[in-house]
């Protein structure tokens, strides 16, 4: 059994921690970031990964930055086999990925080379991807440029999002952790190069929901998936952002102006480019709850040849 340190910050890193203890490995610290002020009263939070490690008694460390505290000294005093990293939300300084016997493993959400960086989730599924999985990586200096110790795949559903794609990727991890350190300890691993064919899953910002109609309907129902459940796709009606929950590609074709709504019934359809529709299913108009999108429209008169965006 191995005496780690631990860092992770959101749910995703939960699993993972929740494994390690529970296969009999001694967690010594946890770090993560700092409390978070969050809902309507803004107060302050901490983060899950704290909550799970103060429930086990395990101590809590949360430095603004890693390299401006006495993480590195803290770290020298536990003297740990190995530290195991997940979503911790801070590059490591070469200081301290020296400092275990056994080096520092990341669980990262992708097959890497692909897709390395803050947001690899949402991106598979923005691209496209029909595959992506779960990495365990001997980390290095530089953004997930480690060697790759093992790897899980798993398919991404055809009406997959973000959120439940996070969640069992999550699970993979905590699988997927246990036997890299398995290997670690008894010297049976071998790490492989990552090689050059990388991509990168830069961060995610609340501008970049807005639906593009010039984009082809498949193209826009990834991305709804993707920023499901933040930050949400949505669209401009009249001035008032409509988040688009659901959504599926539709098989009829059209000749009107990307951004036009073809047909309002059951869904709103929308032209897209290439003449491609797509049908919005659940909607979150501004100020409302989720509903969909037939009951929206009982109250609202949306004509065909509407344009959205606006």
């Amino acid at each position: 059994m191995l005496n780690i340190v631990y860092m992770g910050t959101p749910d995703f890193a939960v699993p993972a921690l929740e494994s390690i203890i529970s296969a009999g490995h001694t967690v010594k610290a946890v770090f993560a970031q700092p409390d978070k002020p969050a809902g309507r009263g803004y107060k302050l939070c901490a983060p899950p990964v704290k909550v799970c490690a103060k429930k086990h008694g395990i101590p809590v460390y949360q430095p603004d930055r890693l390299r401006d505290s006495d993480a590195e000294a803290v770290i020298k005093r536990i003297n740990p086999d190995i530290i195991v990293v997940a979503a911790y939300g801070q590059i490591l300084p070469e200081s301290i990925l020296s400092l275990p016997r056994l080096g520092c493993v990341n669980i990262h959400a992708s097959l890497l080379p692909k897709l390395r960086g803050a947001a690899p989730i949402q991106w598979a599924i923005y691209n496209g991807d029909k595959v992506t999985g779960i990495t365990t990586m001997k980390m290095a200096k530089g953004l997930d440029t480690g060697d790759i110790l093992e790897q899980l795949p798993t398919e991404i559903g055809e009406s997959e999002t973000a959120d439940s794609l996070h969640d069992r990727l999550a699970t993979l991890g905590s699988e997927l952790i246990l036997s890299t350190l398995d290997k670690m300890e008894n010297g049976s691993i071998i790490p492989r190069p990552q090689g050059e064919d990388y991509t990168y899953a830069p961060l995610i910002k609340k501008s970049m929901g807005e639906i593009d109609f010039s984009r082809t309907a498949r193209e826009i129902y990834n991305m709804i998936r993707a920023f499901t459940p933040w930050p949400s796709a949505f669209t401009m009606l009249n001035g008032r952002r409509i988040k688009v929950i659901e959504a599926t590609v539709s098989d009829k074709i059209t000749d009107l102006p990307a951004g036009t709504v073809c047909h309002a019934g059951n869904a709103i359809s929308v032209a897209c480019s290439g003449g491609s529709v797509i049908d919005f299913a659940v909607i979150q108009p501004e100020g409302s709850g989720k509903m969909t999108a037939e009951a929206f429209l009982r109250g609202h008169n949306l004509a065909a040849g509407t344009l959205l965006g606006r």
